[in-house]
């Protein structure tokens, strides 16, 4: 009963990455935190970008661990990311002992780095096992895996917010942590490779400094950063866009459930999609594609400054559609061009373009809306690095498989 795809990759995958996936819930309770210890949410908010920083860092660095063994990797993810939140939730409940200072230092360690180890090793894991067991579908099966991981926001942003107002934002941390523990160690006992499936015992054919000079792997890390770059320049500032253009708090709400959806739908159709193309390379055209036309229609009907609210809205829409897209697109593309024996460590570096985007995304809005007080400026931005992004997935990506040695 339980030796199939489903409950052997599929649901333990979704296990794991709707648990780690609450990261994007960072907005839910961020505010709230910043007045609790008595600082800025700005100084906060680098808890969620070191999260980001760490969960790209850690997959690229963890490739090799994953692929020598899922169920140590899975077990690691599970304890790292649960101490990650326990020790949030303590460094708050002990404010008034550690003073603000120590209280953001601990939250930094515990929510951006420790987390964010969890969160990396957590992502890697199941991936591999996915498109081992759905050989003959690798898209669908990443996108049902990782659109759980663009899901949890759409789950968990309410049930924190119930929880929150009911419990306190400390025990908030302390019942999720227990939660997400359970479900992910369900997750670690349930997953396994198909029997019959043995790794190589050989560390030969991948080398990070062969992979930097490969030209497909630099131009599909690139396109992939500067996806995750603008998606995050708008996901992370849907909330103020939405009030600049007259929408009421309570439509905001729908909107940003709205927009979780499409990004995980976003995340299941263009991987599935990418299953029946010749080349999976041409979603990430189409996704390009898609992104600079919404972004040129925002800018030249002034959307945003024009309380332009049904424009604004298909912007975002899209957006976050093509960022779930890019996302669970990945692994199916890298393994079309590099093979599947190494598939863990090479998709792990190419998530080391997350940690940097994950640092670069808010800033380059924070920057560019600063200086000129208009989200058209940033659009404009976005719709030059999109355009940029597009010719690197047209005129650079490879097309042949370039498999490394064995």
């Amino acid at each position: 009963m339980f030796q199939n795809k489903w409950m052997r990759a599929a649901v333990p995958a979704l296990l794991i990455h709707c648990s780690i996936g609450t990261v994007y819930c960072w907005s839910s309770f961020s505010g709230a935190l910043a007045e609790q210890i008595g600082s800025t949410s700005a100084i906060v908010g680098w808890a969620f970008s070191l999260a980001i920083f760490f969960l790209g860092m850690s997959a690229a660095f963890a490739g090799k661990f994953v692929e020598r063994n899922i169920h140590r990797s899975s077990l690691i993810a599970a304890i790292f990311f649960t101490v990650g939140m326990v020790g949030t939730g303590a460094c708050i409940a002990l404010h008034d002992t550690l003073g603000t200072t120590l209280t953001i230092a601990g939250i930094f360690l515990f929510y951006g780095c420790i987390m964010g180890i969890g969160l990396g090793v957590g992502y890697l894991t199941p991936v591999k096992t996915l498109m081992l067991w759905f050989s003959e579908n690798k898209g669908l099966a990443t996108g049902i895996s990782i659109m759980g991981f663009g899901l949890a926001k759409a789950i968990a942003s309410p049930i924190m917010n119930v929880l929150q107002n009911t419990i306190g934002l400390a025990n908030m941390f302390f019942v999720l942590a227990g939660v997400y523990f359970v479900m992910m160690l369900l997750g670690h006992f349930l997953l396994k490779k198909p029997d019959g499936w043995v790794e190589p015992q050989s560390q030969e054919g991948f080398h990070v400094l062969s992979m930097l000079k490969n030209k497909t792997f630099v131009c599909i890390w690139f396109m992939f950063y500067i996806n995750i770059t603008c998606g995050l320049a708008l996901i992370s500032f849907e909330k103020p866009i939405l009030q600049i253009v007259g929408v009421g708090a309570v439509a905001i709400s729908v909107v940003q459930a709205f927009t979780a959806g499409t990004n995980a739908l976003g995340r299941l159709g263009f991987s599935t999609v990418s299953d029946k193309c010749r080349d999976r390379n041409s979603i990430y055209k189409i996704i390009f594609a898609m992104s600079v036309l919404a972004c040129v229609v925002a800018v030249a009907t002034s959307a945003i400054s024009g309380k332009l609210a049904a424009i604004t809205i298909v912007l975002l829409l899209l957006v976050n559609a093509g960022y779930g897209g890019g996302f669970s697109t990945l692994p199916a593309l890298l393994a079309s061009r590099f093979g599947m024996t190494r598939i863990s460590q090479i998709h792990g570096l190419a998530l080391s373009a997350w940690a940097f985007a994950g640092l670069s995304g808010n800033q380059l809005s924070n920057f560019l809306y600063g200086r000129f007080g208009r989200y058209e400026v940033v659009l404009l931005a976005l719709t030059v690095l999109y355009a940029i992004a597009f010719f690197i997935s047209a005129a650079l990506v490879g097309k042949q498989a370039e498999v490394p040695a064995k």
